[in-house]
């Protein structure tokens, strides 16, 4: 039969137009367009819907999509009849006995018989279409699948068939022969590489390893399979993590897989719903689920709180519990030896608040023993590597190769790893959790510790088997480490007390018993370490953590393992792993197939691998495989041996047990069935220490093996469930943490991370199709998509969905029971009836159908909120409007009646300084006018002095030449000399000569005296103007004084008070005229002593600039007339009068400008004084007319 959509399938092929002809028929038949009938109950166990949310009376839809009655039994069994017509199977409800199996419909060749006498007919029938489809694909040259002799899927176009064979022309040219039933149809190249494989038109292996491949060889290693997403893992740096992706899905602004994606929609149901979210990450060892976890919890950081101090810590988490958590392993070169469960915490409004961090099963065996090519945990190579000098030399620490436990191994480093920088960024992490420096030393002095235990070596004593331990550098600086004596650590580890009745002896142990015994207490001490660590994380996460139910939980685990040889560690992982793959089963197929049948969907079962029975196999009582292994563990004779028996005895009938020789069993697990050894299976369950070491660590005086004895002497203390239970097994305590974790991922909603390993060999751009086919089978991959694709992943119930929606109806529907509300809204919104089913108490919607409602919703609201924006901002305004002008009103009065209670306060104090600011004004103003009336005088006076003085000099240079001419005049005849011709003419021409010497300074006596004479007018410019501004300040102080006078009366008038006239103003304190012209200088002694130091700095500035007035006049007048003498002396001497005279300019300049300044400064200063009195007298005006 040709492989056709189901009449209920969401996606619709394009090649589908090569059958319609062959469907034409049926679809001619089927009714276009009618809405799904409301289900009856049918004969399932499906129960019926409550009484709450009954069905309304009488409702049914009819053709046209409108309510009516409700459909009756007999339409829907018709309508079911019609459905199996066209399937050509019986249907059944999930629920029922009778389930049909799921027909594996991916290849179109393949022919089933179907019972019944219709179904005879249906084969025949197929057998004619499936020739002409052969035809129709060799016409139309489709590409077709085909597996090939090596195993692998080849893709080509069929050249010809001929009964139950058909050759295939292969893409390389190559042509093969292979049967027609294993044919299988390719997707259209258009479909190559799509973001869901629920996209594809044809759901079979070789498409999804194609479309897998074709993503993976683009870097694209991210893709959906329905609800879960598949991560393969790329063994290189792919530039698809950084700041821009995280920006672009916070802003939803791509639907590209990611696990950014998974995360994104984790955070938002967690928000929306109220519901915590879990994201499980599973897949193979070697398959990339830390990366991919520490990938999600980055992205949650900076969903909850950006890069905050307390996302960072949790990222940092990450590299502390791989250094102490993770080693290379034949198949990972960073393999988890742990499994970790990170819950998230997030407060209301969506900030991380704190996280808790879970640990299960650290393998400890690793400590002390190596399989070839693998490492410890990497702490043990950080340390020893990228350790400080000062650390190194406290802890004696040495090299990594000479330490035993590590050479077990010649893989000592890791390809592309430097250990020393691992070490640095470990140190970083822990100071950024912030544990402290002495902390930090503890924990590292503990594992030099174990490193050096591994290096004690025993010696025989005596002749008999029982040794001691050596003592050498080992034993000594183990016992430094751990605070105790080398002979305390020796007795500890060489003997065994023996309890005999009241009595114990120490009994010396051979060998082997000291070697476990060191190894016992490393492993111990190593996973105490653990333990602890954990601890201190937790308390530097949950400082601020605040439960208030809303978390994410990131659960990352170890993968399935099998190796050569598996021992006790990989029969509990893999154990782990079949309840994760039964948790994800539980979800994804029998909770979802459930609820279909029990609200009355109409539905096909899909089958699926259900490992149920292989858990029985593990946990069922009494004969499980744990139960039996804790009943042997509790024999004290039994060994490994003798537990591979009872194994075999009790479970041979068991299809997933497999016996086999000697001390190995298989376990036929969902991934493929894995060999064990039971070689230390025992041992390792019961995981005993020696009293004595336990009494040896709680002697130390170091603190943290003392706190590792104290918890170990606790939980041995802890009474059990029952007297005669024995103590909890490592096995049952496992098998008891998982249950735990189960109950806990229960409360959560799940969101599933599929991760592939393409290789095995670590190689990038290496796609092993074999390999990733494997994992794709066990992880049920291909039974997600069908559900999905034929499924209805969006549900809710009709209430929810009428809340939701309801508001979206254009018209009022007259039925307002949330049924009716919701197949309104459906029919509005043009819902195809394939795309949607009514269930009893639920809503099932294809993938895709809730999108169209949800934008449309979001529009609505939009423009709700834009209308409550308008409204409220215009209410908001006038309110405010109102408050303002309220406001204003109450203002007015305030700060009117604050001016007038101002007012009054300052009429009062002006009223009563009145009279005392008149008289301080008088007195300045009298002050002044004495000061000015002095300066006046001096300056006559001084002209005067300076010019009788000038008329005595000149009246005495007269005389003294006129008495030398009479004196030369009156000399007698005979004592003139008498000369000769020769000296006579020579004496003419210096006579001449000196006649042209003095004409020519004549002339320039004649050019200085105009410039003199220029100076002079320049001079008495500025005298003028100087006497210009003195009678504009007589005047200006004239009329201040009569202002004063005449306001003092004023004053003396109104208030009465004319004898306060007399006691401050006397007639002694006056400068007459007479004493001015008379050139007497007014003293300062004689002003009163009412002027304040404020008027005194004025006045004396006055005077010093009068004082220097006087002074630099002088100064001038004497060089100016010693000028004037030196130009009327003889023309020999060396001085210059003009160049002097030019100076003497450039200096009197250059201080008339500097006196100026200065005078103007004392102006303005003297007529602020004047403007302060001015204004308090118009005060006292105002004050005086508003009296009157």
């Amino acid at each position: 039969m040709m492989l056709s959509a189901s009449p209920t399938s969401i996606v619709k092929s394009s090649l589908e137009e090569m059958l319609e002809s062959l469907r034409r028929q049926d679809e001619d038949e089927k009714p276009k367009d009618l809405p799904p009938a409301l289900p009856s109950r049918p004969t399932s166990k499906a129960r019926l819907p409550s009484a709450r949310r009954s069905l309304p009376t009488n409702f049914r839809v009819d053709s046209n999509g409108e309510s009516g009655g409700i459909s009756t039994e007999v339409e829907w069994k018709e309508e079911g009849k019609r459905k199996e017509e066209e399937l050509g199977v019986k249907r059944h409800v999930f629920g029922s006995r009778k389930m049909r199996k799921f027909v594996n419909v991916d290849s179109p060749y393949n022919l089933e018989a179907v019972e019944g006498k219709k179904g005879e007919d249906r084969v025949s029938d197929a057998k004619v279409e499936v020739n002409d489809n052969i035809g129709h694909f060799i016409k139309k040259k489709l590409r077709v699948w085909c597996r090939l002799s090596n195993g692998l899927w080849g893709s080509g176009t069929i050249q010809s068939a001929s009964g139950e064979e058909s050759f295939v022309s292969l893409s390389n040219g190559k042509v093969v022969k292979v049967s027609t039933n294993e044919l299988l149809p390719a997707n259209p190249e258009i479909l190559e590489g799509v973001n869901d494989l629920i996209q594809l038109s044809y759901l079979n292996e070789p498409s999804v390893l194609q479309n897998l491949k074709y993503r993976y060889s683009r870097d694209m290693i991210y893709s959906k399979a329905g609800l879960v997403l598949i991560a393969v893992n790329p063994y290189k740096d792919v530039q698809i993590y950084g700041e821009e992706f995280v920006t672009s899905y916070r802003q939803k602004a791509t639907d590209i897989p990611h696990v950014f994606a998974t995360a994104d929609t984790a955070y938002n149901e967690m928000m929306n719903d109220q519901v915590s979210q879990s994201i499980i990450i599973s897949g193979e060892s070697g398959a990339g689920k830390t990366e991919t976890a520490k990938m999600a919890m980055r992205y949650l950081a900076v969903l909850g709180g950006g890069n905050g101090r307390i996302g960072r810590k949790i990222l940092e988490t990450h590299c502390i519990l791989e250094a102490f958590g993770n080693a290379k392993t034949s198949k990972n070169d960073n393999s988890s030896r742990f499994g970790k469960l990170t819950e998230i915490h997030f407060t209301e409004m969506g900030k991380i608040s704190g996280a808790e961090i879970q640990t299960f099963l650290l393998e400890k065996s690793r400590v002390v023993q190596l399989a070839a090519g693998e490492r410890s945990y990497h702490i043990f190579y950080q340390l020893c590597a990228g350790a400080p000098p000062t650390l190194r030399e406290k802890l004696n620490l040495k090299m990594a190769s000479e330490y035993n436990y590590l050479i077990q191994s010649d893989s000592l480093v890791i390809n592309g790893v430097d250990d020393a920088k691992k070490f640095q960024k470990l140190v970083e992490a822990l100071d950024i959790v912030q544990m402290c420096k002495e902390e930090q030393e503890q924990a590292f002095a503990m594992i030099a510790a174990v490193l050096w235990l591994g290096n004690i070596s025993f010696q025989s004593i005596g002749n008999e088997h029982y040794v001691e331990a050596s003592a050498d550098e080992a034993l000594t600086s183990a016992a430094r480490l751990m605070g105790c004596t080398p002979n305390e650590l020796n007795q500890a580890l060489s003997t065994h007390r023996v309890q005999a009745g009241k009595d114990s002896f120490a009994k010396k142990l051979t060998l082997q018993q000291a070697i476990d015994s060191r190894d016992a207490l490393a492993k111990f001490i190593y996973a105490s370490l653990f333990d602890w660590l954990v601890e201190q994380i937790n308390k530097s996460l949950g400082v601020h953590k605040k439960y208030i139910g809303r978390s994410i939980s990131i659960l990352d685990i170890y993968g399935f393992e099998s190796f050569k040889k598996n021992s006790f560690e990989q029969f509990c992982i893999n154990y782990a792993n079949e309840r994760l793959q039964q948790h994800f089963n539980r979800h994804l197929f029998k909770l979802e197939q459930e609820e279909y049948g029990l609200d009355g969907i109409d539905w096909t079962k899909v089958d699926f691998g259900d490992n149920q029975e292989c858990l029985d196999l593990f946990e069922k009582k009494p004969l499980g495989i744990f139960s039996l292994l804790d009943e042997e563990s509790n024999f004290p004779n039994s060994t490994d041996f003798t537990l591979a028996n009872k194994l075999k005895q009790h479970l041979h009938s068991s299809s997933y047990f497999k016996g086999d020789r000697g001390r190995a069993f298989g376990v036929r697990h969902f991934a493929g069935e894995v060999l064990y050894d039971t070689n230390g299976f025992l041992e390792k369950n019961r995981d005993s220490l020696n009293s004595e070491l336990v009494q040896l660590l709680s002697s130390c005086n170091s603190q943290l093996p003392r706190l590792f004895a104290r918890k170990r002497i606790n939980r041995s203390l802890k009474p059990t469930i029952s007297s005669d239970t024995p103590k909890q097994s490592v096995g049952t305590n496992f098998k008891g943490q998982l249950f735990k974790l189960m109950h806990q991922l229960e409360n959560t909603k799940p969101h599933f991370i599929r991760c592939i390993k393409p290789n095995c060999k670590q190689l990038p751009d290496t796609y092993e199709e074999e390999l990733v086919l494997q994992q794709l089978r066990y992880c049920g991959i291909l039974e997600v998509v069908k559900i999905s694709r034929a499924g209805y992943p969006t549900r809710m119930t009709h209430l929810e969905f009428a809340e939701r929606y309801g508001f979206l109806l254009l018209e009022t529907n007259a039925s307002q029971d949330p049924l009716s509300i919701s197949v309104a809204v459906l029919k509005q919104f043009n819902v195809l009836p394939d795309m949607y089913r009514v269930g009893y108490t639920k809503l099932y919607l294809r993938t895709g159908q809730i999108g169209a409602l949800e934008d449309r919703r979001k529009q609505v609201l939009q423009g709700v909120i834009q209308v409550q924006k308008y409204f409220r901002g215009h209410r908001a305004r006038r309110l405010f409007h109102e408050l303002n002008k309220g406001a204003k009103t109450i203002q007015s009065f305030v700060c009117g009646e604050n001016i007038r209670r101002k007012y009054a306060i300052e009429a009062n104090r002006c009223s009563s300084f009145a009279s005392h600011l008149l008289d301080e004004q008088l007195a300045s103003v009298i002050y002044l006018q004495s000061v000015i009336r002095g300066w006046l005088a001096r300056r006559d006076f001084n002209n005067m002095h300076n010019l009788k003085q000038l008329n005595r000099e000149s009246v005495k240079s007269r005389r003294k030449v006129g008495r030398k001419i009479s004196e030369a005049k009156d000399m007698p005849h005979e004592q003139q000399i008498q000369v000769v011709p020769s000296v006579m003419a020579e004496l003419q021409r210096k006579v001449l000569k000196a006649e042209a010497i003095l004409g020519q300074k004549e002339q320039e006596n004649a050019t200085l005296r105009e410039q003199l004479q220029q100076y002079e007018a320049r001079w008495l410019e500025y005298e003028a103007k100087m006497k210009s501004m003195e009678d504009m300040w007589q005047k200006q102080m004239a009329s201040l004084q009569t202002s004063l006078a005449t306001a003092r009366k004023s004053l003396a008038a109104d208030s009465n008070a004319g004898q306060r006239r007399g006691d401050v103003v006397s007639p002694r304190y006056y400068d007459s005229e007479d004493n001015v012209s008379m050139g007497s200088r007014t003293p300062v002694g004689n002003m009163p002593d009412v002027v304040g130091g404020r008027e005194n700095g004025s006045l004396n500035a006055v005077g010093n600039l009068l004082k220097e007035f006087e002074q630099r006049r002088q100064t001038f007048d004497d060089d100016a007339k010693s000028l004037a003498e030196i130009r009327m002396a003889q023309p020999t001497s060396n001085v210059n009068p003009d160049d002097e005279f030019r100076r003497l300019k450039r200096r009197f300049e250059t201080w008339k400008k500097e006196y100026k300044l200065r005078l103007k400064e004392t102006k303005a200063r003297l007529h602020k004084r004047g403007y302060e009195s001015d204004k308090t007298r118009r005060k006292w005006w105002e004050k005086l007319g508003s009296r009157s």
